[in-house]
């Protein structure tokens, strides 16, 4: 009979001789599982138990198996070697071998592979001051490509993206700068040393057809990108054509667009002809959260009548939206418009919407209320609505009249907790009722102007019926007198931040053309505590000047008039403090100087001090 063979199996058998044709039974003295799924990774003194017993078994065997590993058991010794050695002692007692770095010993694909997926430029610096191997792989490859800051006639730029796809991938955020400005390019040093004679061409009317062909192979490398903002506003490249190949990236999640030609009516070329079907169904960017279009100052690309048709398209691809704000800077010549917003209100639709701009729009005074309403009623989650809209004629003054008489249909905008807008607009919006039995959130309302008519005391009593105990900032646009102040204080009891803005019929800039604004100081500081006395837990106080100019000089003596000023301001500031127990902050004697008054509040006394704010 001839020597049975050893069975082909994951699990060996180690036997004390070659196997016996006449034995029945053979004497067996271990098993090892070989299977490498069946050790746990997790437990280095199970991987340690079960390679001790593999490698006891070695001298147990006869003839030329005698210390000799089968393939399957290298396999499994490799990988329980892989589980123990992470949990080895730096330096064992008695043991002088240096221990092996993983990380170290990685190849330079794989740790750039790593590197990939750190974003935050603080992390990665913190991974290149590891060590020397990790500076080299993360600072030429990743830090100075996270952010790319250039124009579009930076051909070489494109064209070292276009030939490096590796390092094309490493860009998270691009922004393509204009022709114009004046700020500085932020590119990875070696485009920068770099000579070539791309950028020089002897076809100039194909110069842009060329910067716009590198530009969109370049985009189509950057396969990780995540914002890009287009600052571009004096070339002949459009954004509209740049969008299809931000859409094939697919990863893009913030676009920031400056440029007045996305303003430009749609021309009858780009209207398909009827019955055209379109078979492909058309990119869609699922990441993209924040978007914003604002046109510029200058009047490069501008037109009469602006539409807003580019926009909606653009936007139609984006169904997680949760940011969204679009701008028009207005013209003031003979003939000019501003955006119509009737069929973007009326079309556009994003479920996950938290915050709404739209500036410098008109809507025409038929349909445009309707077309809102119906906007702002299936937008249900927004809390934060920022509107500059007229509805009227021309666009540039509104219908009020008939915003008096509209009225939004009841739960509009229930989660609303920051609102700007006109004062017909918010007395609309905030008459509205809603499901919730403490009604709308309302936090902060900004925008609106009290002008002393009759329309004043219709937003006032809507405010202090539906907000009043909710709303704890208030920023106006304008107000007419101090009995405002007090109407308001009965409105708003919880109030903790007003800015009243500029006072009706004040003027307004510097008639000497110093770059130092004029400011009014009030006089009658002690008429106005009492007035903002009412407002129990008011903590600042924005719009009226009290405090008088005072020349610092550092260790120098002031003079007579200074000195009066200083005892005025201390006046000032005792009173303030007296009658308003939370006040703090209040307005610098230097309009636009990016200072402010703080009342500090000493065991004896109350001292004013000037600060900065925060840019």
């Amino acid at each position: 009979m001839p020597p049975q063979k050893r069975p082909m199996s994951y699990e060996y058998t180690i036997l004390s001789s070659y196997p016996n044709p006449k034995a029945n039974n053979a004497r067996v003295f271990s098993t090892v599982d070989t299977n490498v799924a069946a050790h746990d990774r997790t437990d280095p003194f199970a991987a340690l138990a079960t390679l001790r017993r593999l490698l006891s078994l070695l001298p147990s065997r006869l003839g030329g198996c005698q210390y000799k590993l089968a393939p399957e058991e290298h396999r499994l010794a490799v990988h329980l070697l892989g589980i123990v050695e992470p949990f080895v002692q730096a330096q064992a007692p008695g043991c002088a071998c240096v221990p092996r770095r993983t990380l170290l010993r990685l190849p330079t694909e794989i740790l750039d592979a790593i590197v990939f997926w750190v974003d935050d430029r603080r992390d990665l610096s913190a991974l290149a001051e590891t060590c020397r191997r990790m500076h080299d792989v993360v600072v030429p490859r990743h830090v100075e490509y996270r952010v790319v800051k250039c124009k579009v006639s930076s051909v070489r730029v494109w064209h070292h993206f276009v030939v490096h796809r590796a390092l094309a991938r490493n860009v998270r955020r691009l922004e393509v700068l204009d022709e114009r400005t004046g700020e500085a390019e932020v590119v990875p040093a070696g485009i920068i040393a770099t000579e070539t004679d791309l950028e020089s061409t002897d076809d100039e009317l194909g110069m842009h057809a060329k910067q716009e062909r590198f530009m969109l192979a370049a985009l189509a490398k950057m396969t990780a990108l995540r914002a890009v903002k287009w600052s571009c506003n004096h070339s002949l490249v459009a954004f509209e054509r740049v969008w299809p190949a931000l859409v094939k990236c697919g990863s893009i999640q913030e676009v920031e667009v400056n440029d007045n030609v996305v303003f430009q009516a749609v021309s009858p070329e780009d209207v398909p002809a009827d019955g055209a079907i379109q078979k492909q169904r058309p990119a869609v960017l699922p990441n993209l959260r924040k978007a914003g279009f604002h046109g510029t100052k200058s009047t490069f690309g501008a037109s009469k009548n602006p539409d807003l048709a580019h926009v909606s398209s653009m936007l139609n691809i984006c169904p997680n939206l949760d940011t969204l704000s679009i701008s028009y800077v207005p013209r003031r010549g003979p003939g000019f418009f501003n955006p119509v917003a009737d069929d973007f209100l009326l079309c556009g639709r994003w479920s996950r919407l938290r915050s709404l701009t739209l500036t410098s729009l008109w809507c025409t005074p038929n349909a445009g209320l309707d077309a809102m309403s119906a906007f702002l009623l299936a937008h249900a989650n927004l809390e934060v609505l920022h509107l500059d809209i007229a509805f009227g004629t021309g666009g540039h003054t509104g219908n009020s009249g008939a915003l008096t008489a509209f009225k939004f249909p009841p739960n509009c905008l229930p989660r609303l907790k920051e609102l700007k807008a006109s004062r017909d607009f918010a007395t609309a919006l905030i008459g509205s009722p809603v499901d919730s039995a403490e009604g709308r959130p309302l936090e902060v309302l900004k925008g609106v102007r009290l002008s002393g008519s009759p329309r004043d005391r219709v937003f006032l009593e809507n405010l202090k019926l539906h907000a009043g105990q909710t709303v704890h900032r208030l920023e106006l646009a304008g107000w007419n007198e101090m009995e405002d102040v007090r109407k308001l204080a009965e409105c708003l009891p919880k109030l903790t931040w007003l800015d009243l803005g500029k006072k009706e019929g004040a003027a307004v800039g510097n008639p000497s053309g110093s770059s130092k604004q004029l400011a009014s100081i009030s006089s009658n500081s002690t008429e106005w505590a009492t007035a903002l006395a009412n407002f129990t837990e008011l903590t600042t106080f924005h719009g009226v000047r009290f405090f008088y100019e005072v020349a610092s000089q550092d260790g120098a003596a002031l003079t007579l008039s200074d000195q009066s000023r200083v005892r005025k301001n201390d006046e000032v500031a005792s009173v303030l403090a007296w009658k308003c127990p939370k006040l703090r902050r209040l307005d610098h004697w230097e309009d636009g100087s990016g200072k402010v008054i703080v009342l500090v509040r000493d065991a004896e006394r109350v001292r004013y001090q000037v600060r900065r704010t925060k840019a």
